[in-house]
């Protein structure tokens, strides 16, 4: 029995036609429950369940991690699979991505923008494929992926991706309260409050569901955009390009940095499918795919060589390199649009709060993701996940926010990592084995294990791809032996490249067995 069909009607979100768009119906959000008991629960599930059907007369999303029915696709807007991507990305933190490229791997800004074309053009090219799965099956990312994992190795890469919305929430958020504090005069609004502040906007959104989170990110990327082509035009003139001179290290330096922007695009990999679901599976895989692949790539490429670009504007404004010593990213921003005054202020804050439009995907998914890892899960409210997901990444923020952000960021690099091997195994298992096409996955019987593969070529593959990973890794605690051998006084950082072609020879070899013993 589904917990309920809205038992109220709520005006959907520009009904009208709008920018040559069919207008938009109202977006379902009711729950099936495939054989998982809810409504009659008892305990705390029930009384979750009890608060979920009343929040969900005030237009809250009850629907999980289960598959939409073709019936219940209505929303039309397709150009919001770019969107969404647009704002998630127009933000401070990518902004902060581009600055590494100087501040750790030492290289110039020609060379640091060129790594940020050519990296993001190739590594956003599966989260837009993923994004078309995502209309096409009516499936979350994470239910999707256990096509390829089965229903237990698909474990390993859930909770990777609910570990990894947690700590890119946290870090989001100690970077929008750095850039508040350098908004205040005398510290008067402290790095702690501005966490809170921000994670209780994302929350609300969050908490409201699929619907809201489009229409927040619709439209939410425009005055930053504006504010960061303010930002250009007052550190224009002070920037430098050229290229660098580090000798037989460059290249290595450059693989390394590019293995950072990789690890930022393909980070939206496990996330892809959760925001086309709703669209109608007879929409056009092309329109998805090229919306999906502008809206990644114009803020990634944009806003990672503006900050690539600040960086070298030290030089001729020494006073902006001292603000950026002193104040790190915040003051670095500061400082770029200090001319304005207390208008560039004003700036400041409404590009700490892109944050939010950052976090919202990772708080929003991160139930999902849960609720992916077991149908006992699907029992927890969705709602209440996202509220879980908050308190631990506030904890966590608040507790380190002085010290935590440098390496809990190395961490996420590493755990990145999987996102190529999860990659590779999906699109390998799509067009190698299944064809294709989605006539082949049995998308009604989603949720049975008898409908999936065994799980073990994919585990093996995976470990395949990790033994890449970390003999080709290169960190500041551990250089692998295949990354020590570039030359450089580190050696290099080629873990996607070596993990993604690991698990691209040995899973189609596994996948063959598998196939051919158990039948799945």
């Amino acid at each position: 029995m589904s917990i309920s069909s809205r038992s109220h009607e709520t005006k959907d979100l520009d009904l009208e036609e709008k920018g040559g768009f069919e207008a938009e119906a109202p977006l379902e959000v009711s729950s099936q429950d495939d054989g998982i008991k809810r409504e009659g629960s008892t305990g705390v599930i029930g009384w979750l369940w009890k608060v979920s059907k009343k929040l969900d007369s005030y237009g809250v999303e009850v629907r999980g991690v289960e598959r939409v029915p073709e019936d219940e696709r209505h929303h039309a807007r397709y150009i919001d699979s770019g969107t969404l991507w647009m704002s998630a990305n127009m933000t401070i933190s990518t902004f902060s991505l581009g600055t590494l490229g100087t501040s750790i791997f030492d290289l110039k800004a020609t060379d640091s923008c060129l790594v940020i074309l050519f990296f993001n053009l190739l590594c956003t090219i599966p989260v837009a494929i993923f994004s078309c799965w995502g209309k096409s099956t009516g499936l979350r990312q994470m239910m999707l992926g256990r096509f390829s994992f089965g229903p237990y190795a698909i474990w390993f890469p859930i909770v990777l991706n609910a570990f990894a919305c947690i700590g890119w929430s946290t870090i989001n958020t100690i970077v929008g309260a750095s850039a508040l504090l350098a908004v205040s005069d005398k510290n008067q609004l402290p790095e702690p409050a501005g966490i809170v502040i921000i994670a209780l906007i994302t929350l609300v959104i969050a908490l409201f569901g699929y619907k809201y989170v489009h229409a927040i990110e619709r439209y939410a990327s425009i005055p930053v955009f504006i504010i960061f082509l303010i930002m250009l035009g007052e550190g224009g003139r002070h920037m430098q390009g050229g290229f660098g001179n580090l000798g037989e290290g460059q290249p290595s330096a450059i693989l390394s940095f590019g293995g950072t922007i990789a690890g930022f695009a393909l980070g939206w990999t496990s996330l892809a499918a959760d925001y086309t679901v709703n669209l109608p599976a007879e929409t056009a895989n092309w329109k998805v795919f090229v919306c999906t692949y502008i809206g990644l790539n114009f803020p990634l490429i944009f806003v990672e060589s503006l900050g690539a670009l600040m960086m070298s504007t030290f030089e001729a404004k020494p006073s902006w390199g001292e603000r950026y010593d002193t104040g790190g990213l915040g003051g670095l921003l500061a400082a770029g649009l200090s001319p304005l005054g207390g208008f560039g202020k004003f700036l400041l804050v409404l590009l700490a709060l892109s944050i939010v439009t950052n976090n919202i995907p990772n708080v929003y998914s991160f139930a999902l993701t849960v609720q992916s890892f077991h149908k006992s899960l699907q029992r927890i409210p969705r709602f209440s996940l996202c509220i879980l997901c908050t308190i631990i990444y506030i904890v966590l923020a608040e507790a380190g926010y002085d010290s935590f952000e440098t390496a809990f960021d190395t961490l996420l690099v590493i755990l990145s990592y999987w996102l190529a091997i999860y990659s590779c195994i999906l699109l390998e298992e799509h067009y190698i084995f299944r064809k294709g096409s989605f006539e082949n996955y049995n998308l009604e019987r989603y949720n049975k294990n008898d409908n999936l593969p065994v799980g073990w070529a994919a585990a093996l593959a995976t470990g395949c791809g990790v033994a890449g990973a970390v003999t080709s890794m290169s960190q500041s605690w551990y250089v692998g032996p295949i990354g020590r051998m570039l030359p450089g006084p580190f050696g290099g950082d080629i873990g996607f490249e070596v993990a993604f072609g690991f698990t691209a020879v040995t899973y189609p070899v596994f996948r063959y067995f598998e196939r051919r013993q158990h039948g799945r």
